[in-house]
């Protein structure tokens, strides 16, 4: 009897540097802002929306399609805080609901800095790029929700600074990861 087995390749790109590259300019340059460098714009805003949110969330879908539940839980999440974010600032202009209040913003960046420990516990298996990284960007959600829950300035232009180092991480391991498929060799450690 002949055995006939069907094994099909998955020759699809890695979604993950495209996810990390969305996730790292929308951070430098919402925290750009954060570091007081320019007033929060539709700049920010549309690089929140495309950037941030959907590209991260299509991302998101295409590591699900490699199994990768990291990177769907990450790049899913994460696409999702950036379009309810923008929708947090942009609803009250439109008079679709009242501005959250300061304090209310400290919560919602808490249980989003609670959910980014559990994937940081995560990480602590991947190389130490992933590790960094995500260790940062639960640095970044405790500065910025001390900085709504006091109202210190200065605690918000610390967090705009280590957003800037956060999201430049984010981009540092999408370009190593671009280079190593492209160059087929390590050009930037994530060791």
């Amino acid at each position: 009897m002949e055995n006939n087995t069907f094994v099909a390749k998955d020759l699809t790109a890695n979604p993950g540097p495209l996810g990390l590259t969305g996730f790292g300019l929308a951070t430098m340059l919402l925290n750009l802002h954060n570091a007081g460098l320019f007033a929060l714009d539709t700049m920010i805003l549309a690089m929140g929306l495309m950037m941030g949110g959907t590209v991260q969330i299509i991302v998101g879908i295409m590591e699900w399609k490699k199994n990768n539940l990291f990177g769907t839980m990450a790049f899913t999440s994460y696409g999702a805080f950036w379009i309810s974010l923008v929708f947090l600032l942009v609803l009250p202009k439109l008079g679709l609901g009242t501005a959250s209040t300061p304090v209310a913003m400290g919560y919602y960046l808490s249980v989003w800095g609670l959910f980014t420990f559990g994937l940081w516990v995560a990480t602590l298996k991947m190389n130490k790029a992933m590790v960094w990284l995500f260790g940062t960007v639960v640095v970044l959600f405790a500065l910025l929700a001390i900085a709504n829950f006091t109202g210190s300035h200065l605690v918000h232009t610390i967090a705009g600074i280590e957003g800037v180092i956060c999201g430049g991480s984010a981009l540092y391991i999408a370009m190593a990861q671009l280079y190593q498929e492209v160059y087929k060799k390590s050009l930037l450690p994530l060791k």
